[in-house]
């Protein structure tokens, strides 16, 4: 091989021409990068003048091959040969090129700092590999440092651009953009490329949209840098429709562009877009490798087609960690937990290791599911492997511990942990809250400010929900009004946050001021917030605002959700308008048990036992099965409507026909339903057999019962035990004179009053009330102050007068 590419070389000595040179330069090019070097090993050994050139180009196919350890032989011969050569200009850049290549970053930084005057391909390398690696900031300052010494280059720029996306500087990327058009490089497809990079990654969309459009040579890289940039700004609908731009104008697609529209698809769960894009990826003859199957994968999982992805798993040709990660993740949202755990087994029998990914979902379906025996075999994997100072992990572990109850476990740690950023102190104050524990949050939260650690928006989030929790209503709403007079803008989580708790602690017409506030601050409320204002107009049966809450959903096209159909129904019917439940009712297409329930609830507080019964039929032929709640609200029915044999009939079926065990609410139906239809015996003998210890409910409804049927000794029996459960309940006192006063026992009758009176006990007058516009009227027995007292006592004694006429007696189950 050696003679044939010498015949034309003279003896000892003799300077090789360029006709050799150029053939050594097509060797190096086209990967024949052992045969260049036997070559050069031929030449040295006929003492051939060898220059510069010829080791270049051997570096340059080093490069191209990413042949290191070639590369490494011929930086050996270079320094063996002297300085005439290690120290040429040339040979200096093309080894230094070939380090920063290769990534091998040590070396190339010692190379650089030996050059005398760094030329531009010297800085665009040394650049370069610093981006590469992840050192933007040094790569920016040798940009800095090159513009210094006056070496404009557009091929460099698009590293800085890089570096500055990166960092998300967006000052410093607008003067490199400055820098670009002041240079003339604005005309360069490569630096448009990079600036509409740029300044997506700084989430500055309009700008890399304006760039764009004013780039007038567009490449593929463009386009999908564009794309991407809407997708990583949450502009998914525009990235799907520059997907099909590209496509109306012929731009090839690439698997980064595929992989952004199927994210973009995933993302907005748009199902018809999502598979065509799977579909182009097939026609394209795209291999369904890690980075496109990925892709594929996370569509199918976040539309819940997990039949399809599984397909497209196996499928991948080669499976990485982030492949196996995507399902595993879409799993354990969807709540499917074997499965999620059944793959990482799977992922273990094929010795793939977990990484920070892959135990965050582990440890997150360990809290989900309470299970902390498997969370602590997840904890013990990330001490094994060194992941336990993973910031993530670190999080994740934390409120695995705090779900299951563990909260001692959760703090050794956070404690553990050599660094503590914002995501992990959060982590414990979201444990603390979780657990009700508002001081250890309030201790922990001035803490991590006396560490350095400015509280964000869910520092205060997790104080809020803390106080909640506890019932400290007052300091919930002080910190409310801390984090906005601090510029912290409440969040949706915020908002609903707040309105729930003060619902759920009483405080409902605070909660629908609050929801108010909200939509007034601009902040679209989810179904957890609908829900939660929902329930405080229940509570305080206010018409009006839950009317123009359904307003709200119908104009903003949230409804129908099973939730937010489920607390219409349920407002609207304890709220008196039965009519209107009944029409949220038939609006739902696909109707679920909790809607079912509602409406069945609705009837029986409305005494309409019939259509309940009905209703709870049709549930039945329809197949879905019936839980507890239905059974306790259909029971209701029964009760109010003394519907005696329909009622056992119901708590038989509970047994038999649908498995499921009676609970002490069922029974409290049942024995109020036989007692106040006046089978006592019957009630007292299913008091005697039932599973359960009767309540102070139960108790109360037989002793009221035996005032009706004048049951003087079942009285005392049951008051007995009843006072024995709530002895300051003055109500229970009152009920067991009423008994006594029927009785004609008037003098048992101003004992029991007398024993109130040195227990200090009264009674607590009653009190309903009713919303008449924009109006609450609140009304107390006893209590004649309201200025339209004269006209409701008429209105009550003409519908008295006209039950009497119309001979309806009153009857109250």
């Amino acid at each position: 091989f050696a003679q044939t590419h010498f015949a034309n070389l003279h003896g000892n000595g003799s300077i090789v021409q360029n006709s050799n040179l150029d053939q050594f330069s097509s060797l190096c090019k086209n990967g024949q990068v052992r045969e260049a070097v036997r070559l050069l090993t031929a030449m040295e050994s006929q003492n051939l003048r060898i220059g510069p050139q010829f080791f270049g180009e051997l570096l340059q196919g080093c490069v191209c091959e990413r042949a290191f350890f070639t590369g490494q032989q011929i930086h050996a011969r270079i320094l063996k040969i002297g300085e005439s050569i290690a120290r040429n200009e040339f040979v200096e850049t093309k080894l230094l090129i070939f380090y920063a290549k290769c990534n091998a970053r040590e070396v190339a930084i010692r190379l650089f700092n030996r050059l005398e005057v760094p030329n531009v391909f010297s800085w665009a390398a040394i650049i370069g590999l610093h981006c590469r690696m992840g050192n933007h900031e040094e790569a920016l300052l040798g940009f800095c440092e090159m513009q210094k010494n006056g070496f404009p280059d557009n091929f460099v720029v698009p590293n800085a651009l890089k570096a500055c996306g990166a960092l998300k500087l967006i000052g410093f990327g607008r003067g490199v953009h400055g820098y670009v058009v002041k240079m003339g490089f604005d005309g360069c497809v490569f630096v448009g490329s990079s600036l509409v990079d740029m300044y997506g990654k700084c989430d500055e969309v309009v700008d890399a949209r304006k760039v764009f459009d004013e780039m007038l040579d567009r490449n593929t890289v463009a386009w999908n840098s564009m794309i991407v940039g809407y997708v990583q700004n949450g502009l998914n609908e525009e990235a799907i429709e520059m997907f099909y731009d590209m496509r109306v104008q012929g731009v090839e697609q690439t698997r980064v562009t595929l992989s952004s529209f199927l994210t973009a698809s995933a993302n907005l769960g748009a199902l018809e877009e999502g598979l065509q894009g799977h579909a182009i990826a097939v026609l394209g003859g795209f291999e369904v490798d890690n980075f496109l199957g990925s892709s594929i994968l996370n569509f199918y999982v976040k539309v819940g087609m997990y039949e399809e992805a599984e397909l497209v798993f196996r499928s991948v040709s080669q499976k990485d960690v982030v492949t196996w990660n995507v399902i595993i993740c879409g799993y354990v949202r969807n709540g499917k937990f074997r499965k999620a755990l059944d793959l990482c087994h799977l992922m273990r029998a094929e010795n793939m290791r977990f990484d920070s990914v892959t135990l965050t979902s582990i440890l997150s379906m360990c809290a989900d599911t309470s299970n902390v025996k498997l969370g602590k075999e997840g904890h013990c994997y990330c001490i094994r492997n060194n992941l336990e100072l993973d910031l993530a992990v670190a999080s994740s572990t934390i409120n695995m511990y705090a779900k299951c109850n563990r909260i001692n476990s959760a703090i050794q740690v956070f404690n553990s942990a050599t660094k503590r950023d914002l995501v992990l102190w959060n982590s414990l104050l979201a444990a603390y809250a979780e657990l009700g524990l508002s001081g250890e949050a309030l201790k922990l939260f001035y803490k991590m400010q006396l560490d350095g650690v400015p509280p964000n928006v869910i520092s205060y989030n997790s104080l809020i929900l803390g106080f909640l929790r506890n019932g400290q209503v007052d300091e919930a709403k002080d910190m409310f009004s801390q984090m906005q007079s601090l510029s912290i803008m409440p969040n949706l989580i915020t908002w609903t946050t707040l309105i729930s708790g003060l619902t759920q602690n009483g405080f409902a017409y605070d909660a629908i001021l609050i929801f108010r506030q909200m939509q007034k601050a601009g902040v679209q409320p989810n179904s957890v917030s609908i829900v939660s204002a929902l329930s405080a107009c229940t509570a305080l049966a206010l018409l009006h605002y839950g009317r123009t809450i359904h307003g709200y959903i119908t104009r903003r096209v949230l409804f129908p959700s099973i939730p937010i159909a489920t607390s219409l129904v349920d407002m609207y019917a304890k709220c008196g308008c039965l009519y209107q439940a009944k029409n949220v009712f038939d609006t739902v297409v696909n109707k679920e048990l909790p809607v079912y329930n509602a409406m069945i609830s609705g009837y029986a507080s409305h005494g309409q036992a019939v259509q309940a019964l009905l209703l709870f039929k049709h549930l039945e032929d329809v197949g879905t099965e019936p839980d507890s709640i239905t059974f306790t609200s259909i029971l209701s029915a029964c009760n109010h409507a003394g519907l005696v044999s329909e009622g056992l009939e119901l708590l038989n079926d509970m047994v038999s026909k649908h498995n499921m065990k009676p609970g002490m609410e069922h029974y409290g139906c049942v024995l109020s339903l036989l007692s106040k239809s006046g089978n006592l015996d019957k009630a007292y003998e299913l008091l005697e057999t039932m599973p359960y210890e009767p309540d102070a409910y139960i108790l109360g409804s037989l002793l009221a019962s035996c005032k009706e049927k004048h049951e003087t000794e079942l009285g005392e029996y049951l008051s007995e035990h009843l006072l024995q459960l709530e002895p300051g309940n003055s109500g229970n006192y009152i009920a067991l004179s009423n008994v006594y006063a029927t009785a004609g026992m008037w003098d048992v009758v101003t004992k029991v009053r007398n024993v109130m009176k040195e227990k200090g006990l009264h009674k607590n007058p009653g009190c309903s009330w009713v919303q008449i516009g924009q109006e609450l009227n609140v009304f107390v027995s006893g209590d004649g102050s309201h200025p339209k007292t004269k006209d409701i006592y008429a209105t009550l004694a003409l519908l008295g007068m006209e039950m009497h006429f119309t001979e309806h007696a009153p009857m109250i189950y």
